[in-house]
């Protein structure tokens, strides 16, 4: 059974996405965190005005009206005598606000009402006006709630009792706390209707902002397939200082390498490719002309044949050793460079046809891989022989400089041509020094890698009486910058990059 793939959203609608949720749940957080503030603030206000009542219904029957209770009253107005008075004056000097009415019982029957319109009418329902009623009787002021038949009422029963008189008054006075409620919910509604069209905005303004944000990413994906192996040369333009200029960067140096490395890749076939067809062609054309009834004929073929193919598998070693020396991390080692220089001098000796000197050693400890030191410096030993004439002294040594130590070997050869100088360390680079002396051509680029991996360089002097080759590295941690190089050395840089091991 096939699996319907999902939808796809993409990262703005993503991003746009997210941006409303997270508004809109902060909107109704707030929005409905304020209306519950702000309701109970209502209420409170509710019962601070019911009070505020039972202190001026109390201050007129005692005679100690305050102003605000009572300003157009006269100066001396006379004190009730009776309940019904007491009740009278509270009902025409306390005018009731909005969404308020108020009533005046005597002996549990109305006896007056508002000398105002209100906004509905206490009287109206029985129940209720028993209740206040019942509730006052007992002689205590009560603050309560009542659903009524005309809403839910917040409301204060006070008891009017004048001294000398047996009839019991109570002073009623409620405030419909639904429409005050309802008041502050139609402000929230409006609040409401503004966060919609906020959010209608935001989504908008979030839209068009999060399309130009990630315009460099588009950018980059469309680059992206356009870049082929056959073509990595584009690159993908950097535009601002944030975080996605600095992906772009990133991208940019990451197709710096693959392209550098697919330059390497191919430059390293065109030269295998180079260096295999001679022999292949050397052992087919014997071949071809072979003649299989006379045996001399046939051992001289097979002689050549086996010197051939020798001649490939040594270029193969030599490419697999290039290949390891790139790829494998150096594992340095605090090594004594004057035991060590003694060491390797005793290996060098081992080479036949030339009187090996050592002339100085280093009393210094460096950080370095003994066995890939040792591998770099017998091959420029190697060299050194090979292209020196039979019987010439060869000098080798190793000499301390300011944070750095050279491993040298100096022969008595016929130097580097002008203008070979780079050429030499490329993989299979020569130079013809007009001996007819055949290599692989991978020897210098491999010294020069193991050199690269330890954080130095080759040094090269060469001159028609003789050249100087040394391995120049740190004696500092690794990482740690060399000092420069004096004149007449080659530093790796200087190697075409695209010729040269990555």
């Amino acid at each position: 059974m096939s699996r319907t793939p999902l939808p796809r959203f993409s990262v703005r609608s993503r991003i746009l996405a997210v941006i409303l949720v997270v508004t809109a749940l902060g909107m109704s957080v707030s929005g409905f965190t304020a209306y519950l503030v702000q309701r109970d603030r209502v209420l409170e206000g509710l019962d601070t005005d019911l009070l505020a009542s039972v202190e001026a219904a109390r201050g007129i029957v005692t005679g100690a009206s305050t102003s605000s209770a009572d300003e157009n009253a006269p100066e001396a107005a006379a004190l009730p005598t009776t309940a019904v008075d007491a009740l009278s004056d509270i009902l025409q000097r306390l005018v009731p606000g909005r969404h308020e009415s108020s009533v005046g019982i005597i002996d549990g029957e109305v006896r007056w009402l508002p000398f105002v319109e209100t906004a509905f009418d206490l009287e109206d329902d029985p129940a209720f006006i028993a209740r206040a009623w019942q509730e006052a009787s007992s002689g205590e002021v009560t603050l309560g709630t009542a659903i009524t038949s005309v809403g839910t009422l917040r409301y204060v029963s006070v008891p009017v009792i004048i001294e000398g008189d047996e009839q019991l008054g109570v002073f009623v006075t409620a405030v419909d706390a639904q429409r005050a409620v309802d008041e502050v919910g139609g402000a929230f509604l409006t609040y409401a209707g503004l966060a919609l069209l906020s959010l209608a905005a935001i989504g908008v303004i979030g839209w068009f902002v999060a399309g130009r944000l990630l315009a460099p990413i588009r950018t980059l994906s469309e680059t992206a397939s356009r870049i082929t192996a056959a073509d990595v040369s584009e690159r993908i333009p950097v535009i601002g200082r944030d975080d996605v200029s600095a992906l772009t960067e990133t991208v940019n140096a990451m197709l710096d390498r693959i392209d550098e490395a697919l330059t390497s890749q191919r430059q390293l076939l065109d030269d295998v490719r180079h260096e295999l067809k001679t022999p292949i062609t050397i052992v087919r054309g014997h071949l071809e002309l072979l003649d299989e009834s006379k045996p001399d004929d046939v051992r001289a073929v097979r002689d050549i044949a086996i010197d051939e193919l020798d001649r490939m598998a040594e270029l193969v070693n030599d490419i697999d050793a290039l290949a390891r020396v790139e790829r494998s991390e150096v594992l340095a080692e605090p090594t004594d460079i004057a035991d060590f220089t003694a060491l390797v001098f005793s290996k060098m000796q081992a080479i036949p046809g030339h009187d090996w000197v050592l002339v100085e050693s280093a009393d210094v400890v460096a950080p370095l891989s003994p066995s890939r030191i040792t591998q770099a410096w017998v091959q420029l030993a190697d060299n050194a022989a090979k292209y020196s004439p039979e019987g010439t002294p060869i000098r080798v040594g190793s000499t301390s400089y300011a944070g750095t130590v050279e491993f040298w070997v100096a022969d008595a050869g016929p130097g580097i041509p002008a203008g070979a100088e780079k050429r030499i360390f490329e993989r299979f680079g020569r130079a013809d020094t007009g001996r007819g002396i055949a290599g692989s051509g991978l020897g210098l680029p491999i010294v020069a890698a193991i050199a690269r991996a330890h954080g130095g360089y080759v040094s090269l002097d060469s001159s028609s009486s003789g050249s100087r080759f040394g391995i120049v590295v740190p004696t500092i941690e690794r990482g740690a910058a060399p000092p420069p190089p004096a004149a007449g050395f080659i530093e790796p840089e200087t190697v075409d990059p695209a010729r040269s091991p990555a």
